[in-house]
C-alpha cells in the first residue's frame, strides 16, 4: 500500500496554479488585520500599558456586573474585568496604591466571600512605554537580520521572498489579537518572534529544495519546478506543523491564563506560517522570476 507521502508526490498538486487565489486570501486577511490594528488598536497588557493587575479566587461564584459596580464605587468603572472561571476574577486597572487595592479586595469579599490573591503585577507607564519600544525594535532587528542572512546564504531574491511572508504572518497574528481584543504582552511578543523563526525555517527548506532542483535542470520552467519542489517537501511541512500544533494546543488548554495568549499566538502563527511558506513565498518567487525573464526578453537586442 502506497504511503501518504508517495500519494502526494505522485499526484503533483498544482500549488502555483492557485497562487492568485492565495494572493486574494492574503490580501483580505492583511486588510482586515491592518484596519483592526489602526481602528481597534491593541489590548496592551500590564507589561506595556502600565497599571495594576490582580487575579482573585473567591469562595462563591462571582457576578461580573456586581464586581464592576464595586469598582465603579472606587471610580474604576472603566477597568478591564475578566471572569476566568466560576469563582476567579482578573482585574486590570490603572495604577493604584496598595491600600486602594486592599480596599477593593475587601469590598469584593463582602459580595463573594473570602478571596485568595493568585496574581499581582504592577508596572509604571514609563516602563511600559519603554518595553513597547524595545519589543518593536526586537521584531524589526529580527527581520533585518534574517534578510541579511538569507541574502548571503542564497541571493537577494530569495531573501525578499522569505522575509515578506514573515511580515505577512506577524501582521495577521497581531490583527487577529486586535480583533479578539486579546492581551498583547511580553509573552505575546515572544510568540511572534518564535513564529518568525518557525515560518522562516519552513520557507528555507522549500527554497533550498527549489535551489537544488534549479541546479539539476538546464532550462527550468519556474512554475513547474516550484510545484515539484513543494510536493517534494509537503510531507515534511505538514508533519512538522502537526507535531508542533499538538503541544501548543495542550499548552492553550492546560497552561493556565498566563500562557493562553502565548499559545493562541503560536497556534495562529503555525497555521498562517505553514500557509505562507507554501503559497506566499513560493508564489512571490514564481512571479518575480517570470517578471525578470519577461524583462530580459523585452530588452534583448534584436538581430538585424
Amino acid at each position: 500500500m502506497a504511503s501518504i507521502k508517495d500519494m502526494l508526490v505522485k499526484k503533483e498538486i498544482n500549488f502555483m496554479g492557485a497562487r492568485k487565489i492565495a494572493y486574494i486570501v492574503s490580501g483580505i486577511l492583511l486588510l482586515i488585520s491592518i484596519l483592526s490594528i489602526i481602528f481597534v488598536g491593541f489590548n496592551y497588557g500590564i507589561d506595556f500599558a502600565g497599571g495594576t493587575l490582580f487575579q482573585l479566587k473567591f469562595e462563591k461564584t462571582i457576578d461580573v456586573g456586581v464586581a464592576r459596580d464595586v469598582l465603579k464605587s472606587f471610580k474604576l468603572g472603566t477597568s478591564i474585568i475578566q471572569q476566568l472561571s466560576g469563582n476567579e476574577l482578573l482585574i486590570r486597572t490603572k495604577k493604584i496604591s496598595t491600600d486602594e487595592r486592599r480596599k477593593i479586595i475587601k469590598a469584593l469579599e463582602d459580595k463573594f466571600g473570602k478571596a485568595n490573591l493568585l496574581r499581582l503585577e504592577e508596572v509604571g507607564p514609563a516602563i511600559g512605554a519603554e518595553l513597547r519600544k524595545l519589543a518593536i525594535y526586537a521584531i524589526i532587528f529580527a527581520v533585518i537580520g534574517i534578510l541579511l542572512y538569507v541574502a548571503i546564504r542564497f541571493d537577494f531574491k530569495f531573501s525578499v521572498v522569505s522575509v515578506l511572508p514573515l511580515i505577512h504572518d506577524s501582521l495577521i497574528v497581531l490583527g487577529i489579537f486586535s480583533l479578539l481584543h486579546r492581551e498583547i504582552s511580553i509573552p505575546t511578543v515572544a510568540a511572534v518572534l518564535t513564529i518568525i523563526g518557525y515560518s522562516l525555517n519552513d520557507t528555507i527548506v522549500i527554497l533550498d529544495r527549489i535551489r537544488e532542483n534549479l541546479k539539476l535542470t538546464k532550462r527550468p520552467e519556474i512554475e513547474s519546478l516550484v510545484n515539484t519542489s513543494l510536493n517534494q517537501t509537503l510531507s515534511r511541512t505538514l508533519n512538522t506543523s502537526l507535531t508542533t500544533l499538538i503541544p501548543v494546543i495542550v499548552l492553550y488548554f492546560l497552561g493556565g491564563t498566563v500562557l493562553s495568549d502565548f499559545a493562541l499566538a503560536l497556534f495562529i502563527g503555525i497555521i498562517v506560517g505553514t500557509y505562507s511558506s507554501i503559497f506566499v513565498a513560493s508564489a512571490l518567487l514564481v512571479d518575480w522570476s517570470k517578471g525578470a525573464s519577461a524583462k530580459r526578453v523585452a530588452t534583448k537586442p534584436k538581430r538585424a
